[in-house]
């Protein structure tokens, strides 16, 4: 029931996304005429000035050869070295088919302009020849790309320094070489009407629950949009939940990542032109861990990991506990520590609730200027930009300086999350927490956290438990939560990825596999 739910959700919100379908052309065949071929191409490539059309004659064919293909979506030298210099070359004996002739990767016969069409705006060049009812796709992609470099957003300190890019080969290619092993499979489904995008599932065959994969195929092939541009798109359109501030996809630039969790049973999404993988199912606690609690020694990955949750806590209910104690609970303040708050506040005009979200929603601009900003510039509007309104509101009386005080422990505590879909998580629910506790003290904190933890327990990623192994309890996953025991001693990969129904159904043969 839950499954369909969701698929009646999600068709009703994608299809408010889409746009009449784009008028298709009409699937001729391809004639055995090469000039009636050039004709019908020119008609579907109307108003394209990087279509490039080259016709000459080979040695090896009678009559016509035509190449068609797209000006900067191929590889030039490709072309010149691997097409059209064999084909104008002197002949040396002759019977040579065209896939004796070409040395490029791959060649693969078309039969209508449908195919011609797709082809070419993927990067192949086409090879039209007269008296023949076919064309030749030609394997000579060559758009632009970056060069593999240091992930920007996932810092190591002993990690690899190799992030993924905006090409998905090459970044199934980075898998590979962390899992050389032939049960590590790849599907492939293409979304979108108007930009189609290839999305590759990849996944250990033999360690992987069968209905996690039946669950995202069934998902991800339910999908009808004009275009999906990168991960967060895709994300939003099959996450069980769209509802919640909770990220239910771990996002990472790193394939040493992408490669644990595949070892642990997880699945990989990647989209292509996106520097980013997906990886499901997750739970709340693997978006506090980090590549680096796994090459470092486990008593100080384990105090790492300690303090990551704190900073969670911190971030999350330091400044509603402020508003709480000040507004309501000031009894709770030692005699000490409450004289001087009093003092810090004597010259505030406005209550505890307009003084916080002040601060905070300040320091959220700061924080996306320097981000939206060029990196020196924008390190520089942070830190003078934070110390200059900070001294300037306190010497106006406008905030306290205990209010300071707390916003920058809460900003210091959110820098702390490895994750940053799960930082800005927490900032959304701190919040709601200043909310309740400005109208019901340290009582509306119990119940915005009794109302978090029953929201964490009743999500579910990919049909998967969010809150494991906590809840349900798996006690042997509890060994890499909050604390990192040895790695000799997490010999079992976690139960936390499987499903719901794999559950009910009593599957755990992932108890004897080990890593």
């Amino acid at each position: 029931m839950r499954i369909r739910g969701w698929m009646k959700r999600k068709k009703a919100f994608v299809t408010e996304r889409i746009s009449p379908s784009a008028p298709l052309a009409q699937n001729r065949m391809i004639s055995n005429r090469t000039s009636e071929n050039i004709e019908e191409i020119t008609n579907i490539f109307t108003l394209t000035p990087d279509l490039v059309i080259r016709s000459f004659t080979s040695n090896y064919m009678e009559g016509q050869v035509t190449l068609v293909y797209l000006d900067g979506l191929v590889d030039k030298n490709s072309i010149n070295n691997n097409v059209l210099r064999p084909l104008m070359a002197p002949p040396e004996q002759g019977g040579i088919s065209i896939f004796g002739l070409l040395s490029v990767s791959q060649i693969s016969p078309v039969y209508d302009f449908r195919t011609v069409e797709d082809k070419i705006l993927q990067g192949s060049s086409l090879l039209f020849i007269e008296g023949q009812r076919e064309a030749y796709a030609l394997d000579t992609n060559g758009w632009p790309q970056r060069a593999i470099e240091d992930p920007q957003l996932e810092t190591s300190l002993k990690g690899a320094h190799q992030g993924f890019v905006e090409t998905a080969l090459q970044n199934i290619a980075l898998i590979r070489r962390y899992i050389p092993n032939r049960e590590l499979k790849i599907k492939e489904f293409w979304v979108g009407q108007r930009g189609v995008c290839k999305v590759s599932v990849m996944f250990v065959e033999d360690i992987v629950d069968p209905d996690l994969l039946r669950i995202l195929e069934d998902r991800i092939t339910a999908i009808t949009v004009d275009a999906v541009l990168n991960t967060g798109e895709l994300e939003e359109m099959i996450e069980d939940n769209p509802y919640s501030p909770f990220p239910q996809f771990y996002t990472t630039e790193r394939p040493d990542t992408a490669a644990s969790h595949l070892l642990q049973g997880r699945i990989g999404i990647i989209v292509d032109r996106s520097p980013s993988v997906l990886i499901a199912p997750s739970t709340f606690v693997s978006f506090f861990q980090s590549v680096d609690d796994y090459s470092t020694r486990w008593l100080v990955s384990s105090f790492i990991r300690l303090l990551r949750f704190l900073a969670m806590v911190v971030a999350t209910f330091l400044p509603a506990l402020y508003i709480a104690l000040i507004s309501f609970n000031y009894e709770l303040i030692p005699l000490d520590l409450i004289l001087t708050v009093g003092e810090s506040r004597e010259r505030v005009p406005f209550p505890p609730l307009i003084e916080a979200v002040m601060m905070e929603l300040t320091l959220e601009m700061l924080r996306e200027a320097g981000i939206r900003l060029p990196s020196p510039i924008g390190q520089t509007v942070g830190i003078v930009g934070g110390i200059v309104i900070g001294q300037a509101v306190v010497q106006a009386g406008i905030v306290s300086n205990v209010m300071v005080i707390v916003v920058a422990f809460t900003a210091i505590s959110s820098f702390i999350f490895p994750n940053y879909d799960m930082a800005a998580a927490i900032r959304l629910v701190r919040f709601a927490m200043m909310g309740l506790a400005s109208m019901f003290g340290i009582i509306g904190i119990v119940i915005g956290f009794m109302i978090l933890i029953g929201h964490l327990i009743s999500l579910e990623s990919l049909g998967a438990p969010y809150a494991s192994p906590f809840a349900p309890v798996r006690f042997q996953d509890l060994k890499d939560t909050f604390l990192r025991l040895p790695l000799w001693l997490m010999k079992n990969r976690p139960t936390s990825v499987l499903s719901t129904q794999s559950r009910r159904q009593g599957k755990n043969w992932r108890k004897e596999d080990q890593q």
